[in-house]
């Protein structure tokens, strides 16, 4: 394995930026800089590509075809571009980013704290302090899994266990299992868990419901060409609610199969609606579950309705408009569930996860622990982050989406770094 240590990461020290994190955002970034000649080091807790090696199931892929998968600089140039990643593949595309970036990484060095001082920020890791005017924080969106409050009353009988803790289906128990979650880690594992033989209850929530392809193409075409995904934050009303949203019912396949709640119900994975609370060992879901599928529906048809009149306009030439079967709910859902009679042992939390921010003791948290920023400026001088969902565009949080938002940032960066200098003078 290579040592990117060797590469101009000095174990401590001063310089102008520290980036945090050398996943795909922090490389990016770093690559950015690189361009502008901006002095920096990017620090991390572990290896290159770290969540992607600790923190995925095994069978997981990509939900972006390989076309997609481009950095700054770097683009995907194997003999698949319609296939997607393996977790494998992601992680030597990161690696090989990394050395063709030649990125300054410090790897194995885990950031403990990150103050203010009059200098910029002091930057502390187990290997050494740090001294840098600013900070760029690529930590990632996904550090620590959710899990409700309901998780607290589960009997003691049942296996407790998030995505991040999920290798494969041979390390469960025999017997049932109720998935709560439903977007696309949910019905991922959900799939993968049926076909392994276990029994499946899926407790379905909000979700956003979205074909793998759609009028003979993959359904990320669409939303590359029509630029979709290309909407900016400041042009979004609700943009809490965007940044909230799950991810997408999609799953990575060679057969590029379509992965619903209607597809779960024909191979036998039980529907019911959100879990609300447990008593007495009795799991309690919501009633709504109808209304919940019905406006994922509704919602995905205006997606395509979208897609449509962007075709249309532009007198593209492809398959004919489709529309799916409307989300198939039971007259009488699943309303209740007996945790303590054997046939549930285990219950996959597939609830979200949340950044991990303990080590930041700036002033730039809000209620819930979110970083208060503008478009990935954060509100703290020379204080930036990258890598969240709807950072800046509906595509921030795809590896393909990264790019626009770095050199944004990077600009804004330099910008600042050059108003410091002139003042210092």
């Amino acid at each position: 394995m290579i040592d990117f240590r060797q590469k101009d990461a000095r174990s401590a020290g001063t310089t102008d930026v520290i980036v945090i994190g050398a996943g795909h955002a922090g490389l990016a970034t770093s690559f950015c800089l690189s361009e502008r000649s901006i002095d920096h080091v990017v620090l991390e807790r572990g290896e290159v590509a770290n969540s992607w090696r600790k923190e995925r199931w095994d069978s997981l892929k990509l939900l972006t075809p390989n076309w997609q998968s481009r950095l700054p600089g770097f683009s995907y140039a194997g003999d698949d571009p319609d296939g997607f990643m393996s977790m494998p593949e992601v992680i030597d595309f990161i690696q090989d980013y990394a050395v063709f970036s030649e990125a300054p990484v410090k790897t194995n060095t885990t950031v403990t704290s990150v103050r203010q001082n009059l200098d910029g920020y002091r930057v502390v890791t187990d290997n050494g302090e740090w001294q840098a005017k600013s900070v760029v924080i690529a930590s990632g969106a996904c550090n620590v899994a959710v899990t409700p409050k309901v998780a607290e009353s589960i009997p003691a009988n049942i296996t407790s266990i998030t995505p991040h803790q999920y290798r494969g289906p041979d390390q469960l128990e025999a017997g049932g299992v109720l998935v709560v979650g439903a977007s696309a880690t949910g019905l991922q594992l959900a799939d993968e868990i049926r076909r392994a033989g276990h029994e499946v209850t899926i407790a379905v929530g909000e979700h956003v419901r979205m074909p793998r392809r759609y009028r003979g193409q993959d359904i990320q075409v669409w939303l590359d060409r029509t630029r979709i995904l290309n909407e900016c934050y400041d042009e979004i009303d609700d943009l809490t609610r965007a940044r909230g949203l799950p991810s997408p019912q999609l799953i990575g396949s060679s057969d590029r199969k379509l992965l619903d709640l209607n597809s779960l119900t024909d191979s036998g994975v039980r529907l019911a609606g959100r879990l609300m609370g447990v008593n007495n060992g009795m799991a309690q879901f919501s009633g709504s579950l109808a209304n919940v599928c019905a406006l994922a529906d509704l919602k995905m048809n205006r997606l395509l309705d979208t897609i449509d009149s962007w075709i249309n306009t532009h007198s593209v030439s492809c398959d004919a408009a489709e529309r799916f079967d409307a989300t198939c709910v039971n007259g009488s859902p699943t309303l209740s569930l007996d945790l303590t009679d054997g046939s549930i042992n285990t219950i996959i939390w597939a609830t979200g996860f949340r950044p991990d921010y303990s080590w930041l003791n700036v002033p730039v948290l809000d209620r819930k622990g979110r970083i208060r920023h503008e478009g990935g400026v954060v509100d703290a001088p020379g204080m930036y982050v990258v890598g969240l969902p709807m950072l800046r565009r509906r595509k921030s949080s795809f590896i393909h989406g990264i790019e626009d938002d770095v050199r944004d940032l990077t600009a804004h960066l330099h910008d600042f770094l050059d108003t410091e200098l002139r003042l210092a003078v």
